[in-house]
């Protein structure tokens, strides 16, 4: 049977160059300048994200090293006819000289002080032994310290470099003998252009908005975007289309997401759970879906917050539902997040994924009713400084009644009473004219009995709440409360705020 002469997009398109290093411009700067002074160093340490060219770099590095035109800027330029024999060699795996080790299966102590013996022998045919280990935060801490006296110094003609994903891991001792280089995601535009000019080598039709989505779900890592673009280009037959894409991966369509956020921006409960049932009926899975709907309430708050960014957003920022974004503010779309957040924490240990996900769906249904604690506080703050200063002005006004009623009565008002009542006011002037400076006097009552004191407590206990029955209002009900159309919209409904609810 013949072996299949096909090679993945990720070894086919391998950087050999600096140049074709990408996203790294800060290392490749750095390594290029040590390679023209002759500023070489003996141990490198690169660390960083999957996928975004540490190894690559390590190989690129070795071959400069070794390559019979240098050490200079880079090794040979890739062309077949310029080559040299040791550049070949290395990009073949065939050198002696450049030894790459899997730090994760070669991690035990017999294997460093291996490698403390083979320091000894100098190289072949190139100019530096170099010893590439990957995944060197795999290594026990035995065999770190068995090379710490050797990477500190090696004999001039060694030159190690670690590649690790996990910088924390190292010690504090390896990372001291060694040059660290810090490499970076890269941007997705820088992605998606690469993956265009691999579609035109191969000539495969692509849509933009199809690569770009690769470019995205790859998160920064070059080696992840091309096992997605193969898998995607096997089955596209020659193009590969946005549509076609959602269908066979399984991802939720941002039609259907916009028209699920109208639906719960209408607070349409029916229309929401019939779209929710819809996509997952069309083979989505629970989780991816869960997984798209937080990213498109994420972009709607990027958005809200003047982020137009299409690598932030996912989608042209024309696309999004203009119905979404006017309904709802920055305050409510990070409740919603909140939602799906916590959905998908929830959905590990639901009794089923599917009660928690559509449970979910209902919450955002209402999400434009929801009150946030920080509205409430200000609400009820509005309403106590309107109370407070109700209060302070029925406060006044009984003040003064009270101290009408301590006044003596004059003669001129005796006059006029009723002769009936003249020997009854005399009596009361007479009384008060006694106490005077003495004692204060008791408030009287009103006609039918009831004490001002009382009345003014039963007024201080039923402020803020409505008026009672005319027959059982309070005398000074009038003087505390204010008219409706004065008092700030806060205060109408602060008495059916609850944090966290919905104000009908």
């Amino acid at each position: 049977m013949a072996v299949s002469g096909y090679e993945v997009t990720a070894s086919k398109y391998r950087p050999k160059t600096f140049d074709e290093l990408a996203g790294q411009e800060f290392v490749v700067s750095t390594l290029r300048n040590s390679l023209i002074n002759g500023h070489i160093a003996h141990a490198y340490l690169f660390s960083g994200p999957r996928g975004c060219g540490k190894t690559s770099a390590a190989r690129i590095l070795a071959r400069s090293l070794n390559c019979e035109k240098g050490p200079e800027a880079g090794p040979c330029d890739g062309k077949e006819t310029d080559v040299c024999d040791n550049c070949r060699s290395i990009s073949r795996g065939a050198s002696m000289d450049v030894i790459e080790i899997d730090g994760a299966s070669n991690n035990k102590v017999d294997e460093a002080r291996q490698i403390i013996d083979e320091v000894l022998f100098p190289p072949q045919s190139g100019k530096y032994k170099v010893y590439i280990i990957d995944e060197v935060h795999m290594l026990t801490n035995q065999a770190f310290n068995a090379l710490l006296k050797t990477i500190e110094e090696p004999p001039p003609y060694i030159v190690f470099i670690f590649a690790t994903t996990e910088l924390h891991k190292v010690p504090a001792t390896i990372k001291s003998r060694c040059q660290q280089f810090n490499f970076r995601l890269i941007p997705i535009e820088t992605i998606q252009e690469i993956l265009k000019k691999i579609c035109a080598e191969k000539g495969i039709n692509a849509e933009d908005d199809a690569l770009f989505w690769i470019a995205r779900e790859s998160t920064g890592s070059m080696r992840d975007a091309f096992t997605l673009f193969d898998q995607i280009a096997s089955f596209s037959s020659g193009s590969i289309r946005s549509e076609l894409i959602r269908e066979k991966l399984g991802i939720t369509g941002l039609d259907k997401l916009n028209a699920l956020a109208e639906a719960c921006a209408a607070n349409d409960s029916p229309a929401a759970f019939a779209l929710t049932d819809e996509i997952l009926s069309s083979g989505i899975a629970l989780e991816q879906f869960v997984i798209d709907l937080t990213g498109f309430y994420r972009s709607l708050l990027l958005l809200k917050n003047g982020v137009t960014r299409e690598s932030l957003l996912g989608y042209r920022a024309a696309l999004f539902s203009v119905k979404a974004l006017e309904t709802y503010d920055s305050i409510r779309l990070e409740q919603a997040l909140d939602i799906l957040l916590d959905c998908y924490r929830n959905i590990r240990y639901s009794v089923s994924p599917r009660f928690e996900l559509e449970t979910a769906v209902s919450k955002l249904t209402w999400l434009n009713k929801w009150v946030s604690p920080s509205e409430l506080k200000q609400a009820i703050d509005s309403a106590r400084s309107v109370l407070g200063a109700a209060g302070s002005t029925a406060g006044g006004n009984v003040a003064s009644v009270q101290q009408k009623q301590a006044e003596p009565v004059s003669r001129n008002e005796a006059a006029v009473m009723p002769a009936a009542g003249a020997a009854t006011a005399a009596n009361n002037a007479a009384a008060n004219n006694s106490a005077a400076g003495s004692a204060p006097a008791r408030p009287q009552s009103s006609p039918d009995g009831r004490s001002l004191s009382d009345e003014f407590h039963k007024m201080l206990a039923s402020r803020g709440t409505a008026a009672a029955a005319d027959d059982d209002a309070p005398m000074w009900d009038s003087a505390v409360r204010k008219p409706e159309n004065e008092n700030p919209p806060q205060v109408d409904n602060v008495l059916s705020m609850i944090p966290g609810t919905v104000v009908n």
